[in-house]
């Protein structure tokens, strides 16, 4: 192998590797930041707090709870909307927060405010386990389109696809197991369990996303970073002889 072939391989593999941005970027970039994480959180939040003081205490009925809920969504979306900043994880708390208010409205039952999250957890299990079917694994997409600028590389690459074939497996069935836990205490009718529904739709909402978020980064990260290292390799491999 020639010195100047040498010196173009590792210019481009440093190329390659600025092109990605820190760790703790593209997880920021995944999440939303801590804004993100609290705003999409504080909504259904305020309303498992409220609704338990509301239960417990006699101090309101279900209705405030999901007033002061839906309001708590509205203005941190018009707050976005009023300074043009960024919206997405605004408008994703208001419209759960206001769908599922609706249904507890109608019904009374303050679990219904949580059947909104579950069905689309149901949508995102079958989604998965389709791309996988067909070829095309989801979380390789969501990868590509979040944190890759839309690049089509990680389908190109057989090596970074089968990895995210098991990524969205993996996902699949931890969103799984999150819906059965929920599904479980919808259909309690015991006392308190309302309140037990609304405690594990926090426990398993942000912590194992994030956590499937950091290994998924990792993972795509790793796997590219080798990549031009292992690119060389079959190229030495074949000048061995000739010398």
């Amino acid at each position: 192998m020639q010195p100047g072939n040498e010196t173009t391989t590792e210019q481009g593999k440093n190329v390659d590797e600025e092109q990605l941005p820190p760790f703790s970027v593209q997880m920021a970039q995944q999440l939303g930041g801590v804004r993100g994480l609290i705003e999409s959180s504080v909504p259904i939040t305020l309303f498992i707090v409220i609704n338990f003081l509301g239960n417990h205490f006699g101090w309101w009925s279900l209705r405030t709870s999901l007033i002061v809920a839906v309001g708590a969504a509205l203005s941190m979306g018009i707050y976005r909307l009023a300074r043009r900043e960024p919206t997405r994880h605004a408008l994703n708390g208001v419209f759960g927060i206001a769908i599922g208010a609706y249904l507890a409205w109608k019904s009374g039952d303050a679990k219904d405010v949580y059947l909104p999250g579950m069905l689309i957890t149901v949508g995102y299990v079958v989604g998965m386990l389709a791309s996988v079917a067909i070829g095309r694994p989801l979380v390789g997409w969501l990868w590509s389109v979040t944190l890759d600028g839309g690049a089509t590389r990680w389908y190109d690459n057989q090596r970074l696809r089968r990895t995210f074939i098991w990524l969205t497996v993996l996902w699949a069935v931890v969103y799984a197991l999150k819906l059965g836990v929920q599904v479980i205490l919808y259909r309690d009718s015991s006392a308190g369990s309302d309140d037990l529904l609304g405690i594990a739709r926090l426990a398993l909402g942000w912590p194992p996303y994030a956590l499937l978020a950091a290994l998924t980064v990792w993972q795509a990260r790793r796997i590219l970073r080798e990549e031009p290292a292992s690119a060389l390799a079959p190229s030495k491999a074949e000048e061995e002889p000739a010398a």
